[in-house]
């Protein structure tokens, strides 16, 4: 009889975890404002999906499509300042692989996205942009739009 009452109290334990961390995750999502974009240059797509939070941090997702050849995908997090999003992406190349990191800024204009560029610089294995150099987005590799959310 104890038998039971202990697999049955095991058992309950771990409904009730499983309930807290489905409905937890669940409500997380909901906090934030979702957004979805898309941008196309050449052959190359890219999605960026992310999720902006109260305290204007950012998560969410970033696939680039290289001429339905290959791809790199991951997860994006960061800051927004303003009409700026600075974070790291980190994905794996090519679909698979060692996982990497990956500075990423962006400049809002207008309802669209610009993909800044700029030096790189590695401090204790980080990539960062190099402090005091400016992020030039002139001539950005991807231009955002935004769509209505993919899948």
């Amino acid at each position: 009889m104890n038998l039971i009452l202990e697999k049955s109290k095991g058992l309950i334990g771990f409904c009730i975890l499983f309930a807290v961390i489905v409905f937890g995750c669940a409500d997380a999502n909901k906090e934030g404002k979702q957004f979805h974009y898309r941008a196309i240059n050449d052959k190359d797509t890219a999605f960026l999906n992310f999720i902006k939070l109260e305290d204007n941090r950012f998560f969410g997702q970033y696939e680039i499509r290289y001429g339905g050849v290959s791809k790199d995908s991951g997860e994006i997090r960061g800051i927004i300042s303003g009409d700026t999003i600075k974070g790291s992406f980190y994905y794996q190349p090519y679909g698979g692989g060692v996982l990497k990191r990956y500075p990423i800024a962006l400049l809002k204009r207008k309802n669209k996205l610009l993909l800044g560029k700029g030096v790189i610089s590695v401090y204790m294995g980080i990539p960062s942009f190099l402090k005091g150099d400016t992020i030039d987005y002139s001539n950005p590799e991807f231009v955002f739009e935004e769509i209505k959310k993919i899948k």
